[in-house]
């Protein structure tokens, strides 16, 4: 059982949850992700780290109500227990594993859209811990769903914040913010952008024009965490990966974002399900009998 420290709504469906996890908090690094059951019923919802004290033994998590697992989960307060709580699953951030001397000389730049947010903030934090400024752009569809606003502005180097509607920071895409910057001659090594797929798709077709290397995070997609069910099959460079399993980052460039949303739409219903299951064969999963752990 894990302890509930900390318990914040950040928006009308957005939530924010510092769990004791002392394992976890440990060893986990910016990229990955952890898995939740609230109760001994509930569903496994797999969740990416926002935050972490290896001092205090916690790990900060930030989810969106999206069904009933997320809302049971939203309904337990500060002093409650989750039931269970799997990780550091994923492969951490590529940013981890550079050099030091390489990732000093790095100029990035974050493009977090809506719950995007909570993936991007650890990066940005350990980069800051590491002496590097990046930029970030936080995107949403109004100002109400702007989250980690002030949290991001205390570790980046620059927060740019746009909405659709123009409520608040700069009115447009965060396509638009993006174009902007590198008018302004603003020169980027990297581009990490994490929110919505079709955000992510739009972002790497921008930044191919431009020239800009991206890396996405596919987390949007997980449902099972192991790749056994199959949802977060995806597309990179012709061959078949799985985001939990072999992700969640992978280079935007490569990613086939018109076959993973398809494959989205298609997944929520029981016949959706098996008639992938049915269409893909041996592909379709990528934990159960695919990457040879069962042999």
């Amino acid at each position: 059982m894990y302890e509930i420290l900390k318990y914040e709504i950040l928006t009308d469906n957005i939530f924010l949850m510092d769990v004791k996890a002392e394992r976890i908090a440990k060893s986990c690094l910016p990229g990955q992700f952890v898995i939740v059951r609230s109760d001994a019923d509930g569903e496994r919802i797999p969740l990416t780290i926002c935050d972490y004290s290896r001092e205090e033994g916690t790990v900060t998590i930030v989810f969106q109500i999206v069904g009933a697992g997320t809302k049971i989960l939203s309904e337990l307060k500060e002093g409650d227990y989750i039931q269970d709580i799997a990780g550091p699953l994923g492969r951490p951030s590529e940013l981890t594993e550079l050099p030091e001397d390489e990732l000093a000389e790095k100029k990035i730049l974050f493009v977090a859209g809506g719950v995007g947010c909570a993936p991007v903030y650890p990066q940005v934090k350990w980069l800051k811990e590491n002496g590097v400024e990046a930029d970030v752009i936080i995107g949403a569809k109004t100002k109400s769903l702007i989250i980690l606003e002030d949290m991001m502005k205390d570790v980046a180097g620059n927060v740019y914040i746009t909405t659709d509607d123009g409520s608040y920071g700069a009115s447009g895409m965060v396509t638009g913010m993006i174009e902007k910057l590198v008018n302004d001659g603003n020169k980027y090594d990297v581009c990490i952008a994490i929110g919505p797929m079709i955000m992510m798709k739009f972002v790497c077709k921008l930044t191919k024009e431009l020239g800009l290397p991206t890396i996405v995070s596919l987390n949007p997609i997980m449902v099972d965490g192991t790749g056994m069910c199959g949802a977060c099959r995806v597309t990179v460079d012709g061959e078949v990966k799985f985001a939990c399993v072999d992700g969640p980052e992978f280079d935007g460039h490569k990613v086939d974002f018109d076959q993973a949303m398809k494959r989205q739409q298609i997944y929520k219903t029981a016949e959706g399900r098996a008639y992938l299951a049915a269409k893909e064969g041996k592909t379709h999963h990528g934990g159960c009998g695919n990457c040879g752990g069962d042999k």
